[in-house]
């Protein structure tokens, strides 16, 4: 923008001109008497001469000239003046009649004026209304202080007679001065605010507000905002004054600028009024170079301008731009006629100017509201309007103008996106929208369907960076019209318009300047694309740099450039960008006279084949250095480094096999192919290296050119390459297009190892230079990836491709140990037996080997698994590790047993065995894994039983202390339990059961009280029985066959708790006292024994059944006829916290074969939790057979209610109370019943379930 006036472009605030703040010289510091004295004490400095530095800075800071500034706020462009400033005049007379007509200084209607007589605006106005005139005036002022021997000591005192005369005085002169400047800017209608500075002394002194009065009244000031009065404060109270002083003169400030814009626009439309009937004047004979003066539309442009500036003085951003765009039409209209502005004339280029700086300013306040689209269009319409100008002119695209302002246009947009991305500007990101599947639009919504499905690149807004790389490209364009121009001047010795000037421009450094901020640019806003921290817009704009600098002669700095630019093109493979890079770089490097670096670039540049001499000009240029030039140091060779360029040859290597055995000959081939499109043939290389992996020194093959082959594949024999041994050979090594050569041999190695050749060096002589071309083996040219193809002949040719993907290298290791491993156990295993398995290892190798084994139990999903092994004395639940095995010579074998042991749940245990072989040679080592599935079954199932019976005792009493004793035991409702147990073989092999015992674990509510394996009571009361199964009562026994049954029982006692718990589950269930012990041995299939194993199997948990209140009744048997026989019914209520009110009823029937004597009918007394009650009959039987016993109804007359929210009342049957259960003890068993509160009357209601009594006679 440096090629604008500053005034047009800037951004307006008001003007706020600021007098009296002139800051005092500082005194001259008094040197000291003698260089020994103490430095004398700094005197302390005038508060109110920091208080006017602080005041300038704090004004000037508030606002500074920039050209981007967006914010709205209430601040202005601070100007420092001194306090008698003259305004610059308004209107000068046009002739020497003070009372004619009058224009201002800068109207094109004044002769004196720059712009007369057809001027538009020059940047002299702007540049008024920002420096000369204000719309505000401050005027700063000391008041005037009396002496301190003037001032009263108290306030009662009188003052000081000259005191008040002094400082009316002193009023009266600063209200004389005050008033003279009042005049000057009421005048213009300029605001003027006196700020007067006082001490805080003065402003507590009671005068001071008479003394403002007269100073407001004498001056003329107004009374809004014109006087203030301030003192020393400290920085922050000054900030705040400065802000409330701006906010105050705001609003008088857009008043002057609106007045201002008033006055403009009332002149305009009185011009447009006179200019519909406007007929321009015709020149007189003989005066046609006279000017003319300004047509309608000049005037038009400079009221909408001036329209436009006030509008952007008051911070009306919308208005102004309004006003520009007018204004910018009416200049369109202007050069629409060459008439009224004709080309190459002082007025033109000013308007060209002007409609430039325009441009500018809509663009940047449409930038201001984010409407970025519009602002980029203004700018493309903008310099396509005047590029088609530029033709009618004459100042085409083959001139250098027009190229020059196509530059400038890019660049001073650049600048203003410059300016605007370093403060407020955010750049829209150009991403395309998600289109959402819809139904097929139309319409609206057609059109914005269709603007989701792409962006026009000339319609988005880029980044500063791109329009520099515009502007620096038309700079190219400009050169190139300049050279040709010269060259057409030379040839006819025309001159062009601003050839002078054109020859005085550094285009290169032009074009440097602007690639460079475009570099910079494009590397700031540009994604990383590449990982590498460069993008590849940021390269080709480096490339561009660099082209221009070889252009300009600068070969050092170009050549500095393409080193950096070829690494990344090289490591991502720009093949394309890479070769024209590469032939501007030789050139460069030919200037610069650097044989190395030509040398360098030329080798690399066989794998591109550009040059434009054609087929072959690459390596008639490199032997041509090589034989014209000497190396810089003899004897060391030049090392041309490719590893990142595109390779001169096709590579391929190939291993016959993936694998080999150490000290193994292993077959490989190495192909070298020349690329189709270069020619190489006439290269002397010398001699080939080839470095192997396990190989220190190479294999070198030299030239020898009587070893010339006639056909497109060689074959060159390297023969049996020693071990660690660099050795030699000769073949031909010239490649015509296309060639092949084949290098073939064996090689072996001694240890284990991956063995590859890992480069290849081509070595080239001529004359007193020594190239070096290391080749990449790894590295291929662009194309599809060739097949590994085995050389079977080179005359005929016939290749034979092989399967393997991978070819390049081959994994040596040792051979293998033939070590036989045997797994001997007789399967399945039973559960808590020690299962043995018997491990075998052969050793079939021809050395002996040292063996270490490894078990590992895997673990096992079965619940309740518990498992182990064992190897000697080493047990582990999981990996015993380092079992050694000791040194096992060929042929022999070695056995190690494994225990297996189970417990828990059935299933397959999984072992994993790791036998690892090592043999003398360190390193030389062999593991065979092997998997064994171990199934385990039980060997003994065992199913129980279980009945629970009522106690037949009679329950202690309410009050026995008995009850109360720790080891009291009470099985009142918790009865009698009889286990039944029947223990079944279950495995597939027979045992040999030695031992059968019931080991007794008493609790505190289960006890055994005898069991079918007890013997005698001493064993009983001993707590553990032992049931010898070999005695010569149950010899039969000590061998179970799988499906034999062996059956015992077992009875206990319970007692329940006190209070039932809430879930039966937890609370009510009883662990079983005790467990089942059994002690077998397995019975092998050759009929020995196994090793002892014990097994376990735990009682049930018990359940009892609980009851509240119940009747049991008790029987005989049988009864002879006419004897008579007891019938005892007994009454128990269990409820732990419900008495019972129980009636029984004795309900014979004439068909009864029983004489009844007792009571038929009976009311129990109430029974109490816990307590029992009794009643006889005594039955006489008259019949024989199976007589059924008389029906006995038992009811609780008792009616409760609910005891709890969820407890339901008990079901009451014919509103005769709740039928309580009759049982018959003679059967043993007692029915289940979920709750005390609800009893099961189901059955044993009417008598029917007990069982009849079998009279005999």
């Amino acid at each position: 923008m440096n090629s604008y006036p500053p005034e047009l472009l800037v951004q307006l605030a008001p003007v706020m001109f600021i007098a009296g703040l002139e800051v005092p010289a500082a005194p001259d510091p008094v040197p000291s008497a003698t260089s020994d004295s103490p430095p004398s004490i700094r005197p302390p400095q005038d508060p109110f001469n920091v208080l006017t530095i602080r005041l300038r800075d704090a004004l000037l800071s508030q606002r500074t000239t920039s050209i981007w500034q967006p914010e709205k706020s209430k601040t202005f462009q601070a100007v420092l003046v001194d306090k008698d400033v003259r305004f610059p005049p308004r209107k000068i007379p046009l002739s020497g009649d003070p009372h004619g007509p009058a224009h201002s200084p800068l109207s094109p209607l004044t002769p004196t004026s720059p712009l007369h007589p057809d001027g538009l605006v020059a940047p002299i106005w702007v540049r008024k209304h920002t420096t000369l005139v204000p719309s505000v005036f401050v005027l700063f002022i000391r008041l005037y202080e009396s002496p301190p021997h003037h001032m009263p000591h108290s306030p009662l005192d009188a003052s000081h007679p000259d005191r008040e005369a002094e400082e009316r005085r002193k009023d009266a002169e600063m209200s004389a001065e005050i008033a003279l400047r009042k005049r000057s800017t009421s005048e213009r209608g300029i605001k003027l605010t006196v700020v007067l500075l006082a001490s805080r002394k003065l402003l507590d002194d009671p005068a001071l507000d008479t003394r403002l009065t007269f100073i407001r009244r004498q001056s003329g000031l107004d009374y809004r905002a014109a006087l203030f009065v301030l003192s020393p404060v400290s920085p922050s109270e000054l900030s705040e004054f400065v802000k409330s002083l701006q906010q105050a003169l705001y609003e008088p400030a857009v008043e002057y600028y609106t007045s201002h814009s008033k006055r403009v626009r009332r002149k305009r439309n009185r011009h447009a009024q006179a200019a519909s009937t406007y007929v321009p004047p015709l020149s007189p004979l003989g005066t046609a170079g006279l000017a003319r003066p300004l047509r309608p539309e000049g005037w038009t442009v400079r009221y909408e301008y001036k329209m436009a500036c006030f509008a952007e003085f008051r911070g009306e951003l919308e208005v102004a731009l309004k006003h520009y765009q007018d204004a910018y039409s009416s200049l369109l209209t202007m050069f629409g006629s060459t008439a009224i502005l004709p080309p190459r004339t002082k007025r033109w280029a000013e308007a060209k100017v002007l409609a430039d700086c325009i441009n500018l300013k809509i663009c940047k306040l449409f930038l201001y509201n984010n409407e970025h689209a519009l602002a980029l269009s203004q700018h493309t319409i903008h310099t396509k309007r005047f590029s088609d100008f530029s033709r009618g002119w004459g100042i085409g695209e083959e001139t250098f103008e027009f190229w020059s302002w196509i530059a400038r246009q890019y660049r001073a947009f650049a600048e203003l996106l410059e300016h605007g991305t370093g403060s407020t500007l955010i750049l829209p990101t150009h991403k395309p929208a998600t289109a959402n599947p819809a139904p097929a639009p139309s319409g609206l919504a057609e059109l914005d369907a269709l603007r989701v499905l792409g962006l026009n690149p000339a319609n988005a807004l880029q980044h500063p960076g791109f329009y520099y790389y515009m502007a620096a490209q038309a700079t190219e364009r400009r050169r190139a019209q300049f050279l040709a121009m010269l060259s057409s001047m030379e040839a006819s010795g025309t001159n062009f318009p601003g050839f002078a000037n054109e020859k005085k421009v550094d285009h290169f450094g032009v074009v440097i300047e602007l690639y460079t901020k475009a570099y910079e640019l494009f590397k700031k806003h540009s994604p990383l694309s590449n990982g590498h921290g460069q993008g590849r817009l940021t390269l080709r704009i480096a490339g561009r740099i660099a082209g221009t600098y070889y252009a300009a002669g600068k070969f050092d700095l170009a050549v500095r450039f393409f080193e950096r630019i070829a690494k990344t093109y090289r490591r991502e493979r720009w093949d394309a960008m890479l070769r024209p890079l590469l032939v501007t770089w030789y050139r460069c490097a030919q200037r610069l006279g650097d044989v190395e670096l030509s040398i360098k670039i030329l080798v690399e540049m066989l794998a591109h084949d550009e040059h434009e001499n054609g087929e072959g000009a690459l390596q008639e240029d490199l032997l041509l250095v090589l034989k014209s030039t000497v190396p810089s140091s003899h004897g060391t060779p030049l090392t041309v480094d490719l590893s990142d360029s595109e390779p001169i040859f096709d590579t391929s290597i190939i291993f016959w096999t993936n694998e080999a055995f150490v000290e193994e000959r292993i077959a490989f081939q190495l192909s070298i192919t020349a690329p189709s499109d270069v020619s190489i043939s006439a290269l002397p290389f010398s001699s080939l290296a080839i470095y192997f992996s396990h190989i220190e020194e190479p294999v070198m093959v030299h030239h020898n050119v009587d070893a010339a082959a006639r056909g497109k594949v060689q074959r060159v024999d390297l023969g049996n390459l020693p071990l660690e041994i660099a050795t030699g050979c000769q073949g031909y090594l010239q490649w015509e297009k296309s060639a092949t050569i084949v290098f073939a041999g064996t090689v072996s190695s001694d240890v284990p190892r991956t063995l590859t050749i890992k480069r290849a060096v081509l070595t080239l002589r001529e004359s007193n230079w020594t190239v070096e071309v290391p080749i990449d083996l790894s590295a291929v040219r662009d194309g599809p990836i060739p097949t590994p193809r085995w050389l079977i002949s080179a005359d005929p040719v016939n290749f034979a491709p092989l399967p393997r993907g991978h070819t390049a290298d081959i994994t040596v290791r040792y051979r293998p140990h033939r070590v036989q491993v045997s797994l001997i156990h007789q399967s399945p295993a039973y559960l808590d037996e020690e299962y043995p398995i018997v491990i075998g290892i052969t050793n079939e190798d021809d050395r002996p080997l040292d063996v270490v084994l490894d078990i590992l139990l895997q673990p096992t999903e079965i619940d309740e698994a518990v498992n182990h092994i064992r190897v000697d004395d080493e047990h582990s639940p999981s990996l015993i590790k380092g079992v050694t095995l000791g040194t096992i010579v060929p042929g022999a074998t070695t056995h190690k047993t494994l225990y297996l042991t189970n417990t828990g749940g059935v299933g397959d245990r999984v072992l994993d065995i790791s036998l690892q072989s090592r043999s003398p040679v360190a390193q030389d080592t062999s593991e065979v894994l092997r998997t064994l599935s171990v199934p385990t079954v039980a060997p003994m199932k065992v199913e129980y039983g279980v009945k629970y019976m009522h106690a037949r005792r009679p329950l202690p009493g309410l009050t026995d202390l008995r009850t109360y004793e720790s080891d009291y035991w009470d099985d009142g409702e918790g009865g009698e339990a009889l286990i039944k147990a029947r223990m079944v073989c279950a495995g597939p092999w027979s045992l040999s059961v030695e031992t059968v015992r019931l080991v007794r674990k008493n609790g505190a509510h289960a006890r055994v009280l005898e069991c079918s394996l007890d013997e005698d009571e001493d064993d009983v009361t001993s707590g553990t029985v032992i049931f010898f199964l070999s005695s010569m009562f149950y010899s039969w026994l000590s061998d179970w066959l799988p499906g034999d049954e062996f059956a015992a029982v077992c009875r206990m006692s319970l007692s329940l708790e006190d209070e039932p718990g809430e879930e039966e589950d937890e609370d009510d269930v009883i662990s079983g006292p005790g467990e089942y012990e059994l002690s077998w041995r397995r019975i092998l299939p050759n009929g020995d024994h196994g090793p002892l194993c014990t097994s376990r199997f735990p009682l049930p948990n018990l359940q009892p059944p609980r009851s509240g209140v119940i009747a049991l009744l008790q029987l005989p048997s049988s009864a002879k006829l006419h004897a008579p026989a007891h019938a005892r019914l007994t009454l128990r209520n269990h409820h732990p916290s419900r008495t019972a009110s129980i009636t029984v009823q004795l309900e014979p029937d004439t068909a009864d074969a029983f004489l009844v004597a007792g009571q038929r009918s009976a009311r129990v007394p109430t029974l109490l939790p816990g307590a029992e009650a009794q009643l006889l009959w005594s039955l006489v039987p008259i019949e024989c057979g199976f007589i059924r016993v008389p029906k006995i109804r038992v009811v609780d007359k008792r009616k409760v209610g609910p005891m709890s929210p969820t407890e339901q009342e008990p079901p009451v049957m014919e509103d005769e109370g709740i039928p309580v259960r009759v049982v018959d003890l003679r059967r043993h068993e007692r029915g289940e019943v979920a709750d005390a509160a609800v009893e099961d009357t189901s059955d044993v209601v009417d008598g029917e379930s007990i069982r009849p009594i079998l009279v005999l006679p």
